[in-house]
């Protein structure tokens, strides 16, 4: 458990996700006043975030909350899996591909059900990375230290030879209390450099050569 790790969030680091305004477009579609359905929604989201309800049964309360038919439905969260997913951060993803074999890496993220289907499908975070550890399958999300805790003990490494990477501070904090280092995500170009400095601080994967 010494070997130097780095453990990434998704959504705003490998994954860049401006908001889109689909909430709004549906409020004004369905004429409902501005913030409406998250008001609806929120209970629902809560619990797709930490895995307490299925896909199946989140359409549902679409359908029921929002008064949408099934083709909206659909139209509907295809909104929302839109902006979710985003865009991937291709230079970021490219250099934590060259990583692979010098170090252990793992990805930590707040997420929603139905979420390892689709980052797999479509950016195999899966094959980038050893472990991914999403909040809807473990049933915690950060900046809980029990997440930290998890994304750990998943790769079997130590916090302190960890460096985590979100673009979102309560969580950097957050892994500095349960014992890691951490970097705030704001551009790839010192992100990159984080990066290389703890590698070139810590140990490498016995018996394997850089990659890059």
């Amino acid at each position: 458990m010494t070997a130097s790790c780095v453990i990434f969030d998704i959504g705003g680091v490998l994954e860049i996700t401006p908001e889109t305004g689909w909430v709004q477009r549906w409020e004004e579609r369905l004429e409902l006043p501005l913030g409406k359905v998250n008001e609806r929604m929120r209970d629902v989201w809560r619990a797709g975030n930490v895995g307490s309800i299925s896909e199946r049964e989140v359409h549902q309360q679409v359908a029921a909350r929002l008064g949408l038919n099934a083709p909206q439905v659909g139209a509907f969260m295809a909104d929302a899996w839109a902006e979710y997913l985003g865009t991937p951060n291709e230079e970021l993803i490219a250099y934590a591909r060259g990583l692979r074999g010098s170090c252990r890496l793992g990805i930590l993220s707040n997420s929603f059900v139905g979420a390892r289907e689709r980052e797999s499908a479509l950016y195999h975070f899966d094959e980038l990375v050893e472990h991914i550890v999403y909040s809807h399958e473990i049933g915690i999300e950060k900046p809980d230290l029990r997440a930290f805790e998890a994304a750990c003990d998943s790769l079997d490494v130590l916090p302190e030879s960890c460096l985590f990477i979100d673009d979102v501070a309560v969580n950097v904090e957050a892994a500095r209390a349960a014992g890691m280092q951490a970097h705030l995500f704001e551009d790839n170009a010192r992100t990159i450099t984080r990066i290389a400095a703890h590698l070139d601080a810590g140990p490498r994967v016995p018996g394997r050569v850089p990659l890059g």
